[in-house]
């Protein structure tokens, strides 16, 4: 019996190390380039997903995900085409790309599948560069639907022991397995498996008319045990006793005056009001005010920022990009000077600005774009007493909550725990206050940075979906900002 390389491809088409996938991919980048495309691009992807919702003392949603599908993506004098499909057989390729050529104006030159001689234009893939090959085993190594569900429920019953006035107790839990191949007619050639989980634990106080809702989350990266590791007891603590201090705070006066903001999770206001700003997504669109600005102050010079994809087990760290690049480490402002922009493919080839390893996306459904990994304000000299000292009546914002972002960098978000300042000490809690401002206003103001950096993990929305990012920052001192309040 004599089987075919398609029929071994179509029965293994889940095996993206099979090799003769090599052979699939450098016919279809050939017959791309053969077309007149100036650079064809395959991205090739497995998912493995597993989300558990805990309520009270049950376990209320079990949503287990399973996807494989490919990418498509054709440039041409400074445009391009991207088609997805969930297709891997030869036809289905194919007419992905075809399509792909259309949105161009480009044919295929043939029609007899992707088996064809090479073009002289491309001279076929490289050796595979393979970041996944120690990471065979990490889903096998994550925790079963038994083990996780129980460690999700020990949560939220410590929320109950630690808690008062507890309305509502709520645990979630996510895992994401991806394998991804990148393929490029430019000789890009890249393998890697990526593994995130996470974990929120989230309350609701009620007692009469007072209330207070606050969460937090945990998340990291390459790191199958994580969830076995979790200290679910300092957790619930935290959560608790933020709750327990909120319920009765009074609600904040608004106006204008000094904020400290606190490290890890504040670093939130710089991620969505700034840092895609910095992203050539942004500068593509001509909706950055900053995009002429290199080399001249946007900040105070106390403020240099950093996004890196390279920190163990940081939530937006990663081997390779969704481009097959490797990640850098690119300071974007240092001493308050715009240093560069956050590059991917395209906006290396439409903006002049280098690519720096942040080309991402959701998924294979997604075209790359410049998009950041793990963003932050580096640490300063200061300690975050010093910082809290200067303010002689301010807000400290220990805890920030959800917010929305305008396209040019208004930003408002919420507080979810605060204190005020008095005379330099942190006196009562307050809640209810939210901050308003504008990237290019606020960015001079940040007037002191402190020596706790920290970091924190979140999720990013745009333009390429929804992806894994760090946030992060030490203490800092914003001089003036709009609060509001009542």
């Amino acid at each position: 019996m004599v089987v075919s390389a398609t029929a071994s491809i179509a029965s293994s088409a889940g095996d993206l190390q099979n090799p003769l996938w090599r052979n699939r991919l450098e016919a279809l980048l050939s017959q791309g380039r053969a077309a007149g495309a100036d650079l064809v691009e395959v991205f090739l992807e497995r998912t493995d997903h597993l989300g558990v919702l805990a309520e009270q003392e049950r376990i209320t949603s079990v949503s287990p995900a399973f996807g494989m599908g490919a990418g498509i993506r054709v440039f041409l004098d400074g445009l391009d085409g991207f088609v997805s499909t969930n297709d891997l057989s030869d036809s289905g390729l194919v007419l992905a790309l075809e399509q792909a050529l259309g949105m161009l104006g480009l044919r295929c030159s043939s029609s007899a599948g992707i088996s064809g001689s090479a073009s002289s234009l491309f001279q076929g893939l490289p050796e595979l560069r393979d970041f996944g090959v120690t990471k065979y085993d990490w889903l096998q190594r994550c925790p079963r639907l038994d083990e996780s569900t129980g460690r999700l429920l020990e949560g939220t019953a410590l929320l109950e022991r630690h808690g008062s006035h507890l309305q509502a107790r709520r645990g979630t839990y996510s895992r994401d397995w991806q394998e991804v191949l990148v393929a490029a007619s430019d000789g890009t050639f890249a393998r890697d498996i990526r593994l995130h989980q996470s974990l929120g634990l989230s309350v609701l106080a009620a007692d009469g008319e007072h209330r207070a809702s606050l969460g937090r989350r945990y998340g990291t990266t390459d790191r199958p045990d994580d969830l076995r590791q979790w200290d679910a007891e300092a957790s619930a603590q935290d959560v608790c006793a933020s709750a327990g201090t909120m319920l009765y705070a009074d609600y904040v006066e608004a106006g204008q005056f000094p904020v400290v903001l606190a490290n890890r999770f504040g670093g939130v206001i710089f991620h969505e009001a700034c840092g895609h700003l910095l992203e050539t997504t942004q500068v593509e669109r001509g909706t950055t005010p900053f995009a002429d600005m290199v080399g001249q102050s946007i900040a105070h010079e106390a403020v240099t920022a950093i996004d890196e994809g390279l920190s163990g087990g940081a939530f937006g760290s990663l081997s390779m990009d969704d481009e097959g690049m490797e990640p850098q480490r690119t300071v974007l402002i240092e001493n308050g000077v715009l240093l560069r922009f956050l590059s991917d493919r395209a906006g290396e080839l439409r903006t002049g600005h280098s690519r720096t390893g942040s080309g991402r996306r959701q998924s294979h459904a997604f075209a790359a774009a410049s998009r950041m990994r793990n963003t932050f304000i580096a640490a300063g000299p200061h300690t975050p007493g010093d910082l809290i000292a200067s303010v002689d009546r301010g807000l400290y914002c220990k805890s920030m909550g959800g917010g929305s972002v305008g396209p040019t960098g208004q930003f408002n978000f919420a507080v979810e725990e605060g204190y005020l300042i008095e005379n330099g000490s942190l006196t009562r809690p307050v809640k209810g206050a939210t901050l308003i401002g504008e990237a290019r206003e606020v960015m001079p103001r940040i007037s002191m940075c402190a020596n706790d950096l920290e970091l924190a993990a979140g999720y990013c929305g745009s333009v390429s979906g929804s992806i894994f990012v760090t946030v992060g920052q030490p203490h800092i001192k914003v001089d003036t900002i709009t609060v509001g309040g009542r």
